[in-house]
């Protein structure tokens, strides 16, 4: 497996395309949600990228403080079918709060859960704020990451 962090400028057309074509596989087919999955807010993002012999593994998108929210958030978080139960999701959760940690030194960190993945970001420190929502059709909640101090996964 081979781990990436990129801009979105540092991104070839074949990695954009692949980043695009698992977030609409999962996302839109496979949720059967229509909604507008290209938003703006890739192009101010670090795009965590994981591939193996197969390609694309694991996604997911950090987007810097004061861009869609206040503090920085984690987003489009995404394991390639084949690959959901190996434990490559927590990989992709503790690497992603690691840079933002180490590159952004938030107090904070934001995500949109959808709802019947609290658990798995509650071991990874989350906590909800907000009541389950509708986004899109699909029940989400908000959560935040607090005590980034001493965060051991």
């Amino acid at each position: 497996m081979k781990w990436t962090y990129q801009e979105f400028g540092e991104l070839s057309g074949h990695e954009v395309y692949e980043i695009l074509k698992l977030r609409v596989d999962v996302f839109i087919v496979e949720q059967n949600c229509a909604y507008h999955e290209v938003d703006g807010h890739d192009y101010n993002a670090i795009h965590i990228c994981c591939t193996d012999d197969e390609g694309l593994a694991a996604y997911a998108r950090l987007i810097p403080g004061g861009v869609k929210y206040i503090e920085p958030s984690i987003g489009r978080v995404i394991i390639r079918e084949d690959r959901r139960g190996t434990g490559l999701a927590h990989m992709l959760m503790e690497r992603s709060v690691d840079f933002m940690k180490s590159h952004w030194k938030p107090e904070k960190i934001r995500l949109q859960a959808q709802h019947h993945l609290v658990g798995f970001y509650g071991k990874h420190g989350f906590e909800a704020v907000s009541e389950p929502y509708a986004d899109d059709g699909i029940p989400h909640v908000d959560m935040i990451l607090i005590n980034l101090e001493n965060e051991s996964f």
